[in-house]
Order: structure tokens, then sequence, then C-alpha cells
């Protein structure tokens, strides 16, 4: 069976970029511009991995995940983002503990990386 990955991002070339490049990579990808409405149809072991942007209106990735985790504890999470200060605040916060497991990449990313990013954080 195929892992599933959830996309959210509010730019929708961006989503529409991410799910073909994960879906040629054999993975099941939903994707959702709108971090509400991602979290409102999130459902506990629907997903094997989160792919979250950091910056978004209405919700930002961090709160997204916090909120995703209390449905579904085990599903893994990616940060996606382009803003430095963002990294920082991860790297360095301590509001960001809990998170420490999960992932963080930087943007620009090159395709290529985030397949291997995506496979390592899934196995």
């Amino acid at each position: 069976m195929p892992r599933r990955i959830l996309v959210v991002d509010d730019e929708p070339d961006n989503d529409l970029v991410l799910e073909a490049i994960l879906e040629e990579n054999g993975f099941e990808v939903d994707c959702y511009a709108d971090p509400l409405s991602a979290l409102e149809k999130f459902k506990p072991n629907m997903y094997d991995l989160l792919l979250l942007v950091i910056k978004m209106s209405k919700m930002d990735g961090f709160q997204l995940s916090k909120e995703m985790k209390k449905i579904d504890n085990k599903v893994k999470t990616c940060f996606l983002t382009a803003c430095e200060i963002y990294y920082e605040q991860f790297r360095k916060g301590e509001e960001f503990a809990v998170l420490s497991k999960d992932l963080f990449l930087r943007k620009p990313i090159q395709n290529e990386e985030i397949i291997q990013q995506v496979k390592r954080i899934m196995d």
C-alpha cells in the first residue's frame, strides 16, 4: 500500500508542484491550500507524513502540526519554509521542543532532496 502524505501550503502552485513530485515517486498525496480545511478533514491513521509550510494565513504550520498531533500523535511531520527567522526559531526555541523529532527543511530545495528527506523520515 502506498504511503500517504498530506501537503498544506497556502500557495496553490506550490501544492501542485509538491503533489506532482511526490506522486511521481509512488506516494499518495492530498493537498490543501487552507490549513483550517486540512485540520477539519484530518483523521487518525490517515497519513504517514504531514508536509507543512510554516508561514500561512489563518494558522501557521507549527500550530497546525500541534492540532493534528492531538488527533494523531504518531503522524510524522516535516516543515518547509524559506524564512530564516523560522529556521532559527525552530532550532533554538524551547516552545518547539516537542517537535524535536520532526524535520525542518529550508526552501529552495531540489526535488531529489525532498524525496530523499521524505523517504528518510518515513523509514
